[in-house]
């Protein structure tokens, strides 16, 4: 006696019975979109305009100011003199080229950077609240950085010891910033996986 289609269905499956497949089973999978392909190419291309902009360009203007640091390099800031004296330092064409310098590297370096490591951590992170703290930083120094360009240039143009301080200060916290956007991007690798993740 030959078997039913559905008896051949259960021991074989139920194409070997001739019957249309499940159509949750035969469903495809939704395709998994890999973070890593875009998160990659951004970080590589951040630690990239992070040497351009601080390792290469921005030593190199030394060579028009006389062997004076320009004020982004700074890390403990800067007064009312020193400004005064790399402006006397610098001609119209140098302080135009630095201008230049913040308004392209400068900025493509920041908006780039804060891309790569929030990605990062939207990657890396799932608790909601611990998110938010290592993108903090990140944001903020995005503002601060972008900030801090036009602040130089404007205490370059016309310095007094109010748009020097307000530079100044801009460069410091950008850097204290910058470390802590570090710190953040290697927490939310590091962190064991029950404190990163919600389960």
């Amino acid at each position: 006696m030959g078997k039913t289609k559905a008896q051949i269905a259960r021991k074989h499956g139920r194409a070997a019975a001739g019957l249309p497949g499940s159509p949750i089973a035969d469903r495809p999978a939704p395709p998994r979109h890999n973070g890593n392909l875009i998160l990659i190419p951004a970080v590589a291309a951040a630690l990239f305009l992070f040497w351009y902009f601080h390792l290469l360009t921005l030593p190199q203007m030394t060579q028009l100011s006389g062997g004076l640091s320009m004020p982004d390099m700074l890390l403990g800031g800067y007064d009312v003199p020193y400004i005064e004296q790399l402006r006397s330092a610098m001609d119209t064409a140098a302080l135009g080229q630095l201008s230049y310098v913040h308004k392209t590297a400068g900025t493509l370096f920041p908006l780039l950077f804060g891309l790569a490591w929030l990605l990062l951590v939207q990657l890396n992170v799932s608790r909601r609240w611990l998110r938010w703290a290592l993108w903090s930083p990140v944001l903020l120094f995005v503002v601060v950085d972008l900030w801090e360009n036009v602040a130089i240039d404007s205490a370059l143009a016309a310095p007094d010891a109010g748009s020097v301080a307000l530079a100044s200060t801009l460069t410091v916290t950008r850097w204290v910033l910058f470390a802590a956007s570090c710190a953040a991007g290697l927490l939310a690798v590091l962190l064991p996986h029950r404190v990163r993740s919600r389960t």
